[in-house]
């Protein structure tokens, strides 16, 4: 039983692992073009906007972009001081604070 836990660990070490290995491995040495570079950098933007955005606006199995959904509201603000700030503590310390309060007032 044991072995096969340490199996399962096992492979799914390498399913995680491999995924990210393959690439890295392949584009180590390869000159990348400029542009694809660039394009690159938009990735984590582009995965976490389409992880969020669900749970900001999906109230209910239907879109909400209501002022009485708390979720969004305390987006926008964040979205707001991420901008102007770029401090990453300060966005989340907003998120939180204007969140709970959205959810109490609303």
């Amino acid at each position: 039983m044991i072995k096969n836990y340490f199996l399962l660990i096992l492979l799914m070490a390498l399913v995680t692992y491999i995924p990210r290995f393959v690439p890295l491995f392949l584009f180590s040495k390869a000159n990348l073009p400029k542009w694809f570079i660039k394009w690159l950098k938009y990735i984590p933007v582009g995965v976490l906007s389409a992880i969020l955005a669900p749970s900001i606006l999906m109230r209910e199995n239907q879109l909400n972009f209501s002022i009485h959904n708390p979720f969004l509201l305390s987006a926008i603000l964040c979205f707001i001081v991420a901008a102007i700030s770029k401090n990453i503590f300060l966005t989340v310390l907003i998120g939180i604070i204007t969140y709970g309060i959205f959810s109490l007032i609303l």
